[in-house]
């Protein structure tokens, strides 16, 4: 195999130089920065508040950066790019995804930062209104009820109270939550477990465990959320 003579390494480091213009360089990283910050904003307005997540999104604008740094190093030079791609290949990441929007807010950042590196910045304002239209569409069929189940109602109470259910918790849970059907019943060592799913909670889970709890006399009201921090 032939080795690349000192002669031709400079050359090619030459013609890297003329072929890099650090003006556009810096309007690629102003882009993307601005990018991976409207990423971070749309992140905390949409699901913030809604999850438990890692944070992730305090890494975007790095993140968006780097990646755009990446890339415009890649189209300069050639050979550059293989040495880059071969010195990532060892890095792993061992932060935990622990809701699947930061996927997708990962992979919006990337194809923004990938867009501001290769100078098509129409592509970048398209993606970013784009990706607005679906989290605003994502929000609508929320409200609407067309992603239903908020959670599971798992109430116990005693054999004697159990004929009377069906009235008691409708009574107990009209204004509280939109809609809610019994999925299944059990009865066991004197007590009759009955588990439902419900959509469109209307109060906190407190003051539904509390009504149910009066209306019914359950012995015990255990509600399972969709999602975490929907406590509200």
């Amino acid at each position: 195999m032939k080795m690349p003579s000192g002669l031709s390494v400079l050359e090619e480091f030459r013609k890297s130089q003329e072929l890099f213009d650090p003006g556009l360089f810096v309007v690629a990283l102003a882009a993307s920065l601005i990018a991976a910050f409207v990423a971070s904003s749309l992140y905390r307005v949409f699901y913030e508040n809604r999850g438990t997540g890692s944070h992730v999104h305090k890494a975007f604008p790095l993140l968006g950066i780097s990646i755009t740094a990446l890339f415009v190093a890649i189209q300069v030079s050639i050979p550059l790019s293989l040495g880059l791609l071969g010195a990532l290949s060892i890095i792993r990441f061992r932060t935990p995804i622990k809701e699947p929007e930061e996927v997708g807010f990962i992979m919006l950042v990337i194809a923004g930062s990938v867009c501001a590196a290769t100078f098509h910045f129409d592509f970048l304002v398209i993606l970013y209104v784009v990706a607005v239209v679906a989290l605003l569409l994502v929000r609508w069929a929320r409200a609407r009820r067309w992603m239903p189940c908020d959670g599971v109602l798992i109430v116990s109470v005693r054999d004697d109270k159990a004929a009377n259910l069906p009235a008691l918790l409708a009574s107990a849970l009209g204004g509280r939550v939109r809609r809610w059907s019994l999925e299944s019943s059990a009865s066991r060592d004197g007590l009759t477990r009955i588990q439902m799913v419900f959509s469109g909670l209307r109060t906190n889970v407190t003051d539904l465990q509390n009504a149910i709890k009066g209306e019914v006399q359950a012995v015990s009201v255990d509600v399972f959320l969709e999602r975490p921090g929907g406590l509200r």
